[in-house]
């Protein structure tokens, strides 16, 4: 892979919700990951919160590091 390819979090495709316009990264929906480590991992919200924060949001992988973006998704739990 070279520098200039999108990143992906691996475990969530189901929450990407488009790609970035100028540098084509990936960007995610925080809300649908938050929910996905919630049903998918039995995560209370604090702990999905939390692990989102410090796992994936926090992480940068280069320039070409994904997105993550609030998105005032009404996902029923």
């Amino acid at each position: 892979m070279n520098d200039s390819e999108p990143l992906k979090a691996d475990g969530f495709d189901e929450c990407i919700i488009g790609t970035d316009y100028k540098k084509l990264r990936v960007v995610y929906s925080i809300e649908r990951i938050i929910t996905t480590l919630m049903m998918r991992d039995k995560m209370s919200m604090e702990e999905a919160i939390e692990f989102f924060d410090f796992n994936i949001g926090g992480a940068y992988v280069g320039e070409m590091t994904p997105m993550y973006v609030w998105t005032e998704d009404n996902i029923p739990l």
